[in-house]
């Protein structure tokens, strides 16, 4: 199942013009605060009906300014989760939960809702009401509030912006399980690069209401000239093997053939996984270091330089476990002499991948 957008909308001095095509899995808008990432959701599941544009759901007309066809919200049959849950106060989680399986005006599937609520592990919170959930559990509530209407597309708007740091690492395990076991493709919202490099399969990078680029999670995170959160946020996605855990605290995955040692992740041995590596903690070398502290050396050569208004590069190294970005400035780039074809070392602190920059695949 696929989605088909193309939008022309102006709001103010905002324009919006994109088109991009969402395969199945988790395609995910990104960009900034003011990108044009929520206009687009909103387009998506009717809340705004743009100016200009089509969108179709896996060959389902939902909106064509051409021919005047335009499916109100209610008949998209879309599984939406908002960014505060917007849970029914004086319902149990149960009812919850139900409210949008009667909504989809469909009979009860038991084995369905047993599913779900196995996955999103609420089994627990069935009889409890949503001023006792924490945010983590009202986020998981309203998934499974989403996912029992049973839609053809869910539609997430930042739904872990509200959650502090621990909650958010609490829910993207569920949404991960989302994305691996549930057949349902997911439009998600983010602006933020460790959530977007743990759970997109799709990116399309939205700029000032434009697509600055669109295609596979991987190519996009690790392209030099597309970073629409800022230079600071840049870094490139690694997919790896666990190899295996030591007792130090460290586990060694393999990437590529080449060892990366990172925080302990509770993945077994063999287990694929994606490893987020920030560009501006990435140090470059043109000999094999050594003497340093760092354990972590991945060899490789200079794909692209790409020089910003400021007195730093970005520069893109293809490694044996994938390409890999370095954020230095331009003053030791011309000192080392790099360019495009040349070889060096990305040098990489164990301590300075975090923990919600390790995910499943």
């Amino acid at each position: 199942m696929s989605l088909d957008v193309t939008l022309g909308h102006r709001l103010g001095a905002f324009a919006l013009e994109a088109a991009f095509v969402a395969p199945p899995g988790v395609t995910v808008l990104f960009g900034r605060s003011g990108s044009g990432k929520t206009s687009v959701v909103d387009a998506v599941a009717g809340l705004l009906r743009p100016q200009r544009g089509r969108i179709a759901v896996d060959g389902e007309v939902l909106c064509d300014t051409d021919r005047g066809i335009w499916t109100p919200p209610h008949r998209r049959r879309l599984g939406v989760v908002f960014q505060d849950g917007r849970l029914f106060p004086h319902l149990t989680v149960r009812g919850n939960l139900d409210y949008g399986r009667r909504f989809s005006g469909r009979g009860r599937d038991r084995a369905l809702e047993a599913r779900i609520v196995e996955m999103l592990g609420i089994g627990a919170l069935l009889d409890r009401r949503p001023g006792g959930l924490s945010g983590g559990e009202r986020a998981r509530v309203g998934i499974g509030r989403a996912l029992l209407a049973r839609p053809r597309l869910i539609v997430a708007d930042e739904p872990l912006a509200a959650l502090d740091q621990s909650r958010k690492a609490e829910i993207m395990p569920y949404f991960e399980r989302l994305r691996d076991e549930v057949a349902v493709p997911i439009l998600y919202v983010s602006h933020d690069a460790a959530e977007v490099a743990r759970l997109a399969t799709t990116v399309v990078a939205l700029e000032g209401g434009r697509v600055l680029a669109a295609g596979p999670a991987a190519e996009i995170l690790a392209d030099p000239n597309v970073v629409p959160a800022g230079i600071r946020a840049a870094g490139a996605v690694l997919e790896v093997r666990v190899a295996r855990h030591h007792p130090d605290g460290l586990s060694e995955l393999d990437a590529g053939g080449v060892a990366l040692f990172v925080p302990r992740v509770e993945r077994p041995a063999g287990a694929t996984i994606r490893v987020r590596i920030p560009a501006q903690e990435v140090i470059l070398s043109l000999e094999p270091p050594r003497g340093l502290s760092a354990v972590n050396v991945l060899p490789g050569r200079i794909e692209a330089i790409r020089a910003g208004e400021g007195p730093g590069v970005l520069v893109s190294l293809a490694t044996p476990g994938g390409t890999v970005l370095a954020r230095i400035t331009r003053r030791s780039a011309e000192r080392m002499g790099l360019a495009v074809g040349g070889s060096a070392h990305a040098v990489v602190k164990s301590v300075a991948i975090a923990r919600e920059d390790l995910g499943g695949r």
